[in-house]
């Protein structure tokens, strides 16, 4: 293990763009979804719920969030919906199913989604069981990252102490709630990220480009 992680204990995972590639796509599918989803229970078109749903996701973080307080949605029928895509993209990850036991201590997902979606992608790539636990927006009381209860909420459910914990992300604002908190951060730059953020962000302990080639050279693994 290299040293300058030897007093990390817990180690968090975002899961959508960060265990998998976002080059896979599942966002778009998703997106698709929430559309649809929008258009049945407004009964309006595609472009007018294509700006509720952005106007959603601005205003309160996350669609969801919006949706619930604007027009009383079940966050369970909501999430039920949308995450019902094929995961054909999904490739399997043979390295990461090997290298992610060989971290000493707990690892956890920390995710936006909810469990049953959550626990599908992880089954596609092969990589479940190699998890102690998720923590989804239902555990997060539907505050959603980068809103600090979430993270109060996971480092309390599962006795986390931050300071012996790194939360791998691949969005730079969600970093920042575990770094006031004490965590090391790690940004996954692969692409995904959305917005104008530099590269020396002060949120930012470690900047990669790949979760397998990250890890395989902090563990010392060689191909």
């Amino acid at each position: 293990m290299n040293p300058r992680f030897a007093d990390i204990r817990d180690w968090i995972f975002d899961l959508d763009n960060c265990l998998y590639p976002a080059s896979t796509g599942l966002f778009a599918l998703i997106d698709e979804r929430m559309g649809a989803y929008i258009q049945r229970l407004l009964d309006c078109d595609v472009a007018e719920a294509k700006r509720v749903q952005k106007a959603h996701f601005h205003e309160h973080g996350t669609t969801l969030a919006g949706l619930m307080k604007e027009h009383g949605v079940d966050p369970h029928d909501f999430l039920e919906d949308v995450h019902g895509i094929p995961l054909d993209r999904v490739q399997h990850d043979e390295r990461l199913g090997k290298l992610l036991p060989r971290l000493p201590g707990r690892r956890f997902v920390f995710t936006n989604g909810d469990a049953p979606y959550a626990k599908r992608v992880l089954e596609a790539i092969g990589v479940q069981q190699h998890f102690d636990d998720l923590h989804d927006i239902h555990a997060s009381s539907y505050r959603p990252k980068p809103d600090p209860h979430g993270y109060a909420l996971l480092c309390e459910r599962f006795g986390i102490d931050p300071a012996h914990a790194l939360l791998a992300d691949d969005m730079v604002q969600n970093l920042a709630p575990a770094k006031a908190l004490g965590m090391t951060t790690v940004w996954v730059d692969n692409g995904s990220e959305r917005g104008d953020h530099g590269y020396d962000d002060p949120v930012v302990d470690h900047r990669i480009a790949d979760l397998g080639d990250w890890l395989q050279s902090i563990l010392g693994e060689k191909e």
